[in-house]
């Protein structure tokens, strides 16, 4: 159950923050979905329950639906037609190296001091993924109503 909840909760949910998104603009999104999924992972740390951890993986789903497809999004936005296929190349050429960096990170932190500490530095990693882009980005939806 747990291990089916997250992507339901991801992939019904992108189907409503990818429009919204077009609606209310991208930065916005990117950030409240990385802080969810850091408050998820972190719920995911101290938890000791089923229940605790099935409101953590909803939480986890929700807050990737935020962030999935308004970080494609984002490179429509940005690249011209032209090299827009490269540069959605480009970002997940990256996204995908995280998910092999952040395994090792994983790895050696939960060797060293164990899986709960391991998940705290995942929670962490992502919360200042989600500040990053709070101060950093800019908006790149040009029909965006939210001010940036």
């Amino acid at each position: 159950v747990l291990a089916a909840v997250y992507p339901a909760v991801w992939g019904l949910g992108q189907l409503a923050t990818g429009p919204l998104s077009d609606r209310w603009g991208r930065k916005h999104l990117i950030t409240a979905g990385m802080l969810v999924q850091a408050a998820a992972l972190a719920l995911v740390a101290v938890a000791d329950t089923f229940t605790v951890w099935l409101v953590a993986a909803v939480l986890l789903g929700a807050g990737t639906a935020m962030v999935y497809p308004t970080l494609l999004a984002t490179i429509g936005d940005v690249a011209h037609p032209a090299w827009r296929a490269r540069a959605v190349g480009v970002y997940r050429l990256w996204r995908d190296g995280g998910f092999a960096v952040g395994a090792l990170l994983g790895g050696i932190v939960a060797d060293l001091w164990g899986l709960r500490a391991a998940v705290w530095v995942v929670a962490a990693l992502t919360a200042l993924s989600g500040i990053v882009v709070a101060v950093r980005m800019y908006e790149t939806h040009s029909n965006n109503k939210v001010s940036a």
